[in-house]
């Protein structure tokens, strides 16, 4: 017979988890393994609240195991090192993305690229190596494997740098790989929300020319005033559209919603790149034509790998990078994730659970 999460691991735990589809959080009594060799123990003090996590509560891409305790957007405190540990000591400031495990032994692993692993495990909802189930952020205490923590250097606060673990990389490593974090070069970002606004601020870090693309006039001053994008494009306006045609040498598309995409085709110039970050729950319609006149790409990326996410959140605190937040008390987690369905917030939601997170 099997155990309860309580009770399948020697080190308690305790966290807001989701029970059915209806993606309510409520407190829930659970267990984390001992601290092993290669095993570093974080005491958790923020989570970001990703929009995956959203999608994941009610069972939206159909893969749910409850209960389930989302959170991938993890920072906090090292409390505890394996024997084996050489990358941190106690009280080093530390995160935990997307992932907490791979094979470490396929050609994509073995390039830094664990996020491809066939065999890549999530922070949440996935099975670990053991058998048990994953579970994430919104809670006291992560154990992890030393080769998943990211180093955070002092002068990175935890809480704004908390959603650079997910929202960061997955918009800093395409620009990477694509050639898109080049000087000069114009990028698009469509939709102005938790992956869009860090994604103008590691574009202008990188030295690029951005315009943001969005269905709300409303956001032009933020993007251009606030966050320093060059210019603003409405989508749902022909005119706008018409005249930015072939001027972008890529796009990243953040929407993780069912949009129209062949308009974004048309503002590449020839050879340019959509890569797409954003995960709607229907498919998108993909006309070839667009594609073929212009030997343009339709490409996807997700998040990044160890070594590139290190890089990325060094890159951001050489140049003072981090998230627009909201803190919020655990307990407003369920409004959090209400008001995040309706795209009320700029632009993400991060839990204090340092100091909110009460155990009964």
């Amino acid at each position: 017979m099997s155990k309860s999460p309580e009770e399948e691991h020697p080190q308690k735990a305790f966290g807001w988890a989701a029970r059915d589809s209806s993606g309510v959080l409520s407190p829930f009594k659970f267990s984390r393994r001992a601290n092993g060799d290669d095993d570093v123990t974080l005491k958790i003090l923020y989570c970001g609240i990703c929009h995956s996590d959203l999608h994941a509560v009610k069972n939206e891409w159909g893969n749910a195991v409850y209960p389930l305790l989302p959170g991938h957007e993890i920072v906090g405190i090292v409390t505890e090192v394996g024997s084996k540990v050489s990358k941190f000591k106690v009280g080093d400031k530390a995160g935990v993305g997307c992932m907490v495990g791979s094979c470490k032994s396929c050609s994509n692993c073995k390039q830094g690229s664990e996020n491809y692993c066939p065999k890549m495990i999530f922070t949440y909802n996935s099975t670990y190596h053991d058998g048990t189930m994953t579970y994430g952020g919104y809670s006291d205490v992560l154990v992890v494997n030393q080769n998943f923590v990211i180093h955070f250097p002092e002068s990175l606060p935890l809480d704004g740098a908390a959603p650079l673990l997910c929202a960061g990389i997955t918009v800093y490593s395409p620009m990477r790989y694509y050639g898109l974090s080049e000087p000069g070069k114009h990028l698009g970002v469509v939709g102005l929300g938790g992956l869009g606004h860090v994604a103008v601020k590691f574009a202008k870090a990188f030295g690029l020319k951005v315009t943001v693309i969005s269905t709300s006039p409303n956001k032009e001053k933020e993007a251009i005033e606030r966050l320093g994008a060059d210019s603003f494009l409405v989508s749902r306006d022909p005119a706008q559209m018409q005249a930015a045609m072939g001027t972008m040498d890529g796009i990243i598309d953040t929407v993780p919603a069912v949009h129209p995409i062949v308009p974004l085709i048309s503002l590449l110039k020839t050879s340019g790149k959509m890569v797409m970050v954003g995960v709607p729950d229907m498919p998108l319609e993909l006309p070839i034509f667009p594609l073929l006149l212009g030997r343009k790409a339709v490409a996807g990326s997700v998040i990044g790998g160890i070594k590139e996410t290190q890089e990325m959140i060094d890159f951001a605190a050489k140049h003072n990078i981090t998230a627009d937040i909201e803190v919020i008390q655990m307990d407003y987690v369920n409004t959090a994730m209400e008001r995040l369905a309706k795209a009320d917030v700029r632009y993400r939601f991060v839990i204090d659970v340092g100091n909110t997170l009460k155990s009964p």
